[in-house]
């Protein structure tokens, strides 16, 4: 049976192409779960993989798309029958396992999950990889005691997939949230997701070489890195939480041992892919009742056909364009 996908290839020369294509399930890898994906969502992690980077995927041709939502056409797992609607994110797919930019993927029973009852599968794909990370951020964040009337929760990056879900997330969990961006447009969005500030980006760019701020806030998400991540750890006030969730700017860090040891503030990193089953299950539940953002999801996804994906936005998030999310809706049987 054949299928479209996305498939990025390595010329003689070291370039890479990508093209829709035919595949047929016999061309997909060995698994335990054969899925009809309905929907995927792009993330940055995919643009990388779709222009080549080889930290992200070693071997190419490749399909990326590191999210899934679809329905179980074949299961040899008993905790999967057909017709099941489930979702598939992080673990290796899109990676070097063939990924959600395709009408069918083959993944181990291990990587699936049941898609929560609350959403579509078009919501689950607008949360997707994006609204997970900034969901486990706060996750991580109120086990170490953060709480709303600690005071206000910075987010950089705002208008990205992560920095839009976290803001639309910690609102609906009760917090005043900074948003940080450089989009002067975005101010109507971000104040509907439930910012209750917006700060341009050099309001987190200290350049003073101090080692320690005036406290301004309470705690931040942050993807961005580099020394806006510095920043928010000498601005943050005490016991606060920062969160480290990417490296739009720079992976490096320079700072000082003084944030942690004087005022006792908490670096956190969120790693999704690997995250055991358990916790993976106890975010998507929080997602679903008490951090439920169904009503901010249309003003965050914006739908696609795989053409325009190929065309235009991966091309378009490398280069910092995209508000939101961008979501793919998978041709064949709906």
């Amino acid at each position: 049976m054949g299928f479209k996908a996305l498939w990025v290839t390595e010329t003689d020369n070291g370039t890479f192409e990508r093209a829709i294509i035919e595949r047929t399930i016999e061309d997909l890898p060995a698994g335990e779960v054969l899925i009809r994906v309905q929907y995927s969502a792009l993330n940055y992690k995919d643009a990388l993989s779709a222009t080549g980077n080889k930290g992200i995927t070693r071997r190419f041709p490749h399909t990326p798309g590191v999210d899934a939502a679809g329905i179980v056409e074949i299961s040899r797992h008993e905790d999967f029958v057909a017709g099941d609607e489930v979702i598939v994110h992080g673990y290796d797919l899109g990676m070097n396992t063939c990924g959600g930019f395709a009408e069918y993927i083959r993944v181990p029973a291990a990587w699936v999950i049941k898609k929560p009852g609350a959403y579509s599968f078009k919501e689950a794909m607008i949360i997707g990889t994006a609204g997970f990370t900034a969901a486990t951020a706060l996750y991580k964040m109120e086990l170490l005691g953060q709480t709303p009337e600690g005071g206000p929760i910075i987010v950089t990056g705002s208008t990205g997939g992560v920095g839009s879900l976290a803001v639309a997330i910690l609102s609906k969990a009760g917090y005043e949230v900074i948003s940080i961006t450089g989009k002067p447009n975005a101010k109507e969005y971000l104040q509907h997701l439930g910012a209750t500030r917006i700060e341009d980006r050099s309001f987190v760019q200290d350049k003073s070489g101090k080692s320690l701020l005036k406290s301004q806030w309470a705690g931040a998400i942050d993807t961005v890195g580099g020394n806006t991540l510095a920043t928010l750890l000498k601005g943050c006030k005490l016991e606060g939480c920062v969160v480290s969730t990417g490296l739009v700017d720079s992976p490096k860090l320079e700072t000082t041992v003084f944030p942690f040891i004087l005022n006792g503030v908490s670096l956190i990193g969120v790693g999704t892919a690997e995250m055991h089953m358990t916790i993976r299950l106890a975010i998507w539940e929080r997602l679903s009742n008490i951090w439920n953002v169904k009503d901010k999801l249309n003003a965050i996804g914006k739908e696609v056909t795989l053409e325009e994906l190929t065309n235009t936005y991966i091309d378009s998030i490398l280069q910092g364009k995209i508000i939101g999310r961008i979501v793919i809706k998978l041709p064949g049987k709906h």
